[in-house]
């Protein structure tokens, strides 16, 4: 069975946009899933749709032939909205889509999960940081609604792969930050120190992570046409910090205590990105100091 037609939840937004652009260069017809219709028409076909709804997201996707899903229409950050409709936005939104996958066959599912599936931001509490650098079998410890909902997604994930008639192969992202290119020259303009980076108190618990909006949505797209077979996570960062300043330093001020398992060299990212390399094909070609 091949891929022809790819449904984008949240398609509107920032990372959904920037996945349909890739999607339609590749020759696939798209069809963009939202509660709110795009500034700029891209996808092929626009669906407003309330995926909250079981119904809804059943129909939005098999009245259009999807052959596969990059679901990315979920709340983007907890501090808006009440803890059960963060929760609900995240866990049930992609209950629905993995089980409309599943009953109407679909091969392949792209999901939003985070950084903070981990249990980093909006909660008092950090994760306790065990190593570095920090690979997708790090342990986790989620605490608040946005946290909880997301690692949730993840195992909703695990758990329709196991099935016979899940689809082909899953794919959770773990996003931290993403920054548009307007935001990507914001922060080149006036670049971060380390000491920034541990004083910030508006993310929560910093971790030095970011990720451009062209590479968050390359990656679902290079998802979706993979061969690995089941549920994966992913971490998707940018190959650098996000502060002017090495990975040596942010190890030092942040996680002083974690072990090392393998050097940290320069700017690199305090997260192991070879995993979306090596399944994925995938790599960040965007960072903040192509602007300065």
């Amino acid at each position: 069975m091949g891929i022809e037609t790819v449904a984008v939840t949240g398609g509107s937004g920032t990372v959904g946009s920037e996945a349909i652009a890739v999607l339609n260069e590749r020759g696939y017809r798209t069809i963009n899933l939202d509660v709110a219709a795009p500034s700029e028409r891209i996808a092929d076909e626009y669906v407003e749709v309330n995926l909250v709804d079981a119904g809804e997201t059943w129909a939005s996707i098999g009245e259009r032939d999807a052959d596969a899903v990059i679901h990315l229409g979920t709340i983007i950050h907890p501090q808006s909205d009440p803890g059960h409709i963060v929760f609900e936005s995240n866990a049930m939104t992609s209950y629905h889509v993995l089980a409309a996958a599943t009953g109407l066959g679909l091969e392949a599912v792209v999901l939003a999960s985070s950084i903070n599936a981990m249990g980093w931001s909006f909660q008092s509490e950090p994760p306790a940081v065990e190593y570095l650098p920090i690979d997708e079998q790090h342990p986790v410890s989620p605490r608040d609604p946005y946290a909880l909902g997301k690692y949730v997604i993840e195992v909703l994930a695990d758990g329709f792969a196991r099935m016979p008639n899940g689809p082909d192969r899953i794919a959770s992202m773990r996003y931290p930050g993403v920054r548009s290119a307007s935001r990507l020259a914001d922060m080149a303009a006036d670049p971060q120190s380390v000491a920034d980076l541990r004083a910030a108190t508006d993310i929560g618990n910093p971790s030095g992570a970011y990720i451009a909006a062209a590479d968050a949505g390359r990656i679902c797209a290079d998802a979706i046409a993979a061969d690995f077979t089941g549920h994966e996570v992913f971490w998707a960062t940018a190959a650098d910090v996000a502060i002017d300043g090495t990975a040596t330093e942010v190890a030092a001020a942040l996680f002083p205590d974690a072990e090392r398992r393998a050097p940290l060299e320069g700017t690199e990212t305090i997260f192991d990105i070879s995993k979306a390399a090596d399944l994925l094909d995938w790599e960040p070609c965007q960072s903040w100091r192509d602007h300065q």
